[in-house]
Formats: C-alpha cells, sequence, structure tokens
C-alpha cells in the first residue's frame, strides 16, 4: 500500500525592509551550520547509517538499531527532520522515516567515508574484516556497494560500458546493455544517469546514479539479491543471481565472497 500523500499547508508571510543578517535561517552559512549541528551527534549518526540502505524505518525500529530509548529517538529525529535530512512518510497510524533524497545519502556516506583514517592512502587496511557481510555485499542507498559493487563497476568499464576516468558516465554500449536487460532509463529526473561514490570499505569509487539504482531495484525484485532476514544493508547475492551476473557482467562469485 503506498503511503498516503502529504499534506503541507503554505506558511503565510509578510515583507520585511530589514535585511538578512549573518546569522538568518536563508544565508547559506546559517543553513550548513544547521546541517552540521544536525549530524554532530553520535546517536543520529547511527540513525542516518541505518537509513543508507534505502528503507524506510519506524522510530521505534530505529531506537533499537542506535540501541536508544524510544523517547530518546524521538527527539534525535525532529531535528534531523527539521534539517532536511530525513522525511517522514505516514501510512495509515504508523509513521515511518527515511533519509530525504539520493542526494541526502550520497552526503552522508561521503562524510563517513571521509571521517575514516588513512582514506587516501592508496593501499589502506579496509576499515571492515574481510569476512564482514557489509565489505562483502550491501546497498549504499540504493546501490551496490562493497566487494559485490566494487566487481559490477570494474566488469562494467572492463566491457566499454562505463568511463571511470574522472566523472562516471555510461557510454552508447552500456545504455544499449541496460535497454537489452530491460531496465529503463528515461526520466531520470534531476539525478545523474550514473555517479559515483566512494565505498567506504573498499576505499574506491563505485557505480551509483540512476543506472545503477535501477539495477539494484530489478536485481532485488527478481531475486537476483536478497536483504538478511534480520534487515539492515549487507546483501546475498543468490544462486540464480550469481548465474544472472555470470551471464551479464562475466562476474565470478569468488569475485566478492
Amino acid at each position: 500500500m503506498a503511503p498516503a500523500p502529504h499534506h503541507t499547508t503554505p506558511a503565510t508571510s509578510t515583507a520585511s525592509t530589514t535585511p538578512a543578517g549573518p546569522g538568518d535561517a536563508d544565508e547559506p552559512a546559517a543553513r550548513l551550520a544547521a546541517l552540521a549541528a544536525a549530524l554532530a551527534d553520535e546517536t543520529r549518526a547511527a540513525i542516518c547509517m541505518a537509513l543508507l540502505e534505502g528503507r524506510a524505518w519506524t522510530a521505534g525500529e530505529l531506537a533499537r538499531m542506535a540501541d536508544v530509548a524510544p523517547s530518546t529517538v524521538s527527539g534525535h529525529l525532529t531535528k534531523l527532520v527539521a534539517a532536511g535530512v530525513c522525511v517522514i512518510e505516514r501510512q495509515g497510524r504508523r509513521s515511518h522515516v527515511r533519509i530525504a533524497d539520493a542526494a541526502t545519502a550520497r552526503l552522508v556516506d561521503g562524510l563517513a567515508a571521509h571521517a575514516l583514517p588513512g582514506r587516501d592512502a592508496p593501499h589502506a587496511v579496509p576499515v571492515v574484516s574481510a569476512p564482514d557481510p557489509l565489505a562483502r555485499a550491501r546497498t549504499c542507498y540504493d546501490h551496490f556497494a562493497g566487494r559485490f559493487g566494487l566487481a559490477v563497476t570494474d566488469a562494467f568499464e572492463e566491457r566499454g560500458l562505463l568511463r571511470t576516468d574522472g566523472v562516471f558516465e555510461l557510454t552508447e554500449e552500456g545504455r544499449a546493455w541496460f535497454a537489452r536487460a530491460d531496465i529503463d532509463l528515461t526520466r531520470p529526473g534531476r539525478r545523474p544517469v550514473a555517479s559515483s561514490c566512494l565505498d567506504w570499505t573498499e576505499r574506491r569509487r563505485h557505480f551509483g546514479g540512476v543506472a545503477a539504482a535501477r539495477l539494484c531495484a530489478r536485481a532485488l525484485r527478481e531475486g537476483w539479491v536478497a536483504r538478511p532476514a534480520e534487515g539492515g544493508r549487507a546483501l546475498l547475492v543468490t544462486r540464480a543471481g550469481e548465474r544472472v551476473f555470470k551471464d551479464l557482467l562475466g562476474l565470478d562469485a569468488t569475485a566478492w565472497v
């Protein structure tokens, strides 16, 4: 069942002849400071990291994930919503929280990657151990990440489907590949068809954007990948998925296991 639409009543305002001061909420510096303040708390950061898998969660579920009391998480969510980091979707009597949009998700994931020690070292030791499910395969908001995400990225590049020098960009062959795979790339909106994210476990850029998101959505829908029963960002590439990705991209499971 689709979430009920939001009904927002426009706020009324009167014109003011007083120039905006440096602390005005509409000033870029003030807005940046408010955003930084919203993220400058370990519990709120944990909530945002949990929401990076792209799904919406209730306040109670987020409280368990962040290991805080439900009464505590409510105040944190109020601040995240006010800062535009999260939005609340209502379905009947229940409310679910999700990250505001893909751009916000990339910002949060980028900040997490930026905070890692030695992130620029060419041969840095991964921050998550090799057997960890998050390092093996996971979602980065709505596209593949971890070793599986890097394997997909490398396969696209090696086959001439994706340019990765500088800004990530699908080639004509890449667009044709998506058409053959029956993945529609029309109506991308303002989001780029292809983009890159720094993978915080592998310290390399992986394939993101509309194309990668729709590939991930198709894989989840068709059962090529699956979520663990306990939830979270980790992914399991199924036996059917191993066969499909072998056929589509020549990928072998040893590339991410």
